[in-house]
C-alpha cells in the first residue's frame, strides 16, 4: 500500500498523484486504492483525468471505486463535463462511474446522443447508467430509445441492450411487440430474445435468437 499522510492534509498527497501515472499497473492500482481509502476532494480531478487514459481494466475499476468514495457534489459535476469529451474512454468511464454513484440529478445528462453513441462501449455504459438513473416517469421513453437499437452490434452489445431493457421491467412490453413485428430479421430476433429474458432471466440469449432466426421448423 502506498503510504498516505493523513495529518492536517489540505491538498491531495503528491505521492499518490505521481503513482497514478506510474508505468507499473500494480503501482497505479495501489494508488487508486490509496485515494479511495483516504478520500480527499483534491483527488477528484486527477482520478477522472486518469479514467480517460488508463489502459488497465482493473485499475479503471479501482479509479471508479475511489471516486464513489468522494462526495457526489464534488464528483458528479466533473464527470458530467467528461460526457462531452472527444475521447470515447472518457465518456464511457464517466458514464460507468455515474452509474455507480447513482445520483439521479445526473439523469438529464444521459442524452439520446449518448444512448446512440457510435462507440459501442460508450453506448453500453450509457444504457447501464440510464437504467440506474432514470426517473419513473421517463422509463417508457427510455425503453423506446433503447429499442430503437435492436439488432445493433455483436452478441456482447446485443446482450447488454437486452439486459438494460429487462431491467426496466414490464414497461418494455410495447417496444418488444413492435420489435417482434419488424420485417428486419435481426431486430425481430433481438426483440424475441429480450422478451425471453424478461419472462425467464435464466433463458439462453443465444438460444432464443437461434430459435427465432430458424423459425419453428428449424428449431
Amino acid at each position: 500500500m502506498i503510504p498516505i499522510n493523513t495529518t492536517q492534509r489540505t491538498s491531495p498527497d503528491l505521492r499518490v498523484l505521481d503513482a497514478l501515472g506510474a508505468e507499473s499497473s500494480s503501482t497505479r492500482l495501489q494508488a487508486a486504492l490509496a485515494a479511495g481509502t483516504h478520500p480527499d476532494v483534491g483527488f477528484v480531478g486527477p482520478l477522472v483525468a486518469r479514467c480517460a487514459i488508463e489502459p488497465d481494466f482493473y485499475v479503471r475499476d479501482m479509479l471508479t471505486w475511489a471516486l464513489t468514495r468522494l462526495p457526489a457534489e464534488n464528483t458528479v459535476p466533473v464527470l458530467l463535463a467528461e460526457l462531452g469529451s472527444e475521447v470515447a474512454q472518457a465518456r464511457s468511464q464517466a458514464l460507468h462511474t455515474l452509474s455507480k454513484i447513482g445520483d439521479r440529478a445526473a439523469w438529464p445528462a444521459i442524452t439520446r446522443s449518448l444512448l446512440h453513441d457510435a462507440d459501442d462501449e460508450v453506448a453500453r455504459s450509457a444504457w447501464r447508467a440510464a437504467v440506474v438513473l432514470v426517473p419513473d416517469g421517463e422509463r417508457a421513453r427510455l425503453a423506446r430509445d433503447l429499442a430503437d437499437q435492436f439488432g445493433r452490434g455483436d452478441r456482447t452489445v446485443r446482450l447488454s441492450l437486452s439486459r438494460a431493457l429487462v431491467a426496466l421491467g414490464p414497461v418494455i412490453e410495447p417496444v418488444l411487440r413492435a420489435g417482434s413485428a419488424s420485417t428486419d430479421l435481426a431486430v425481430r430476433a433481438h426483440a424475441h430474445a429480450t422478451e425471453r429474458l424478461l419472462r425467464d432471466p435464466d433463458a439462453g440469449f443465444d438460444e432464443s435468437k437461434r430459435i427465432v432466426a430458424l423459425g419453428p421448423e428449424g428449431a
